[in-house]
């Protein structure tokens, strides 16, 4: 199961990429503007900034990976190379999405095309590429969705498999009725943007304490026996959960704020 879930993952990782990059070519985004704002932004917007954050490398998405890579048997410091290379894939490949994605949607935004609020990202696939965007859309989200779901469900469940032997026995079911009340959850809420931004606020929040902690624990022999973690790692770790720690402060409002509409 664990191998199936690897290749689909990577299957539909690879679709969302193509399908998103189209989309970016077709509405031809102002790419000089955008990256000069990338590196000179005329304001900052804390909780957009923390919604993609948290989305990116935030809440159980931290664990996801290390935890997999741990159920295939890849531990001890001998596969720290392989660890490296999981990482460093994982998050590159992450943010060429989001930049993609951005990318798309800013090519129609900067033509003068009005988004529909209520479904943001598919009226922007619609508008810069018509009725294909718009089913190339719903293709993209529905790999990310069922994708997402299988991840966060398999790693939730896996916190839990260690506190008692029957759901370590039975943690495939497990999965099945984490991945069903989170349907019944969203389906009961009926506010699918707020929800998703919520969802990112929050892991962008949960971010400073899990990286906090994996910072501190790196740091103990009797966790990582003989490794050491680089002193330049460690540096840039505690400057990420400084500004998140601040970032999440300062969206705090936003968050409530979007909630009340």
């Amino acid at each position: 199961m664990g191998r199936a879930m690897d290749n689909f993952t990577k299957v539909l990782g690879v679709v969302m990429l193509v399908l998103t990059l189209y989309v970016a070519v077709v509405t031809k985004p102002p790419l000089g503007e955008a990256l000069l704002r990338a590196v000179a932004p005329t304001h900052v917007p804390f909780l957009p900034i923390l919604t993609l954050l948290g989305g990116t490398v935030g809440g159980y998405i931290t664990f996801a990976g290390a935890h997999r890579l741990l159920d295939a048997g890849i531990r001890g410091p001998e596969h720290l190379p392989e660890v490296t290379r999981s990482s460093v894939t994982g998050i590159l490949t992450a943010s060429l999405m989001r930049v993609l994605l951005f990318l798309a949607v800013l090519g129609v935004v900067a033509a003068g095309a009005k988004l529909d609020p209520q479904n943001p990202p598919a009226s922007a696939f619609q508008i810069g590429a018509g009725i294909l965007g718009y089913k190339i859309f719903g293709v993209v989200l529905w790999a990310a969705a069922i994708t997402s779901v299988v991840g966060a469900s398999y790693t939730s469940v896996s916190f839990l498999r260690t506190l008692h032997p029957s759901i370590e026995r039975h943690h495939a079911r497990w999965i099945i009725g984490f991945i069903t009340a989170s349907t019944l959850l969203f389906v009961t809420v009926e506010r699918p943007v707020a929800l998703l931004i919520l969802a990112g606020s929050l892991n962008g929040l949960i971010l400073p304490i899990t990286l906090g902690t994996v910072l501190l624990a790196c740091r103990r022999r009797d966790i990582v026996g003989a490794y050491r973690h680089p002193a330049w790692m460690t540096a840039f770790g505690v400057l990420v959960v400084a500004l998140a720690t601040y970032a999440g402060v300062q969206s705090l409002q936003g968050m409530a704020a979007l909630w009340r509409r």
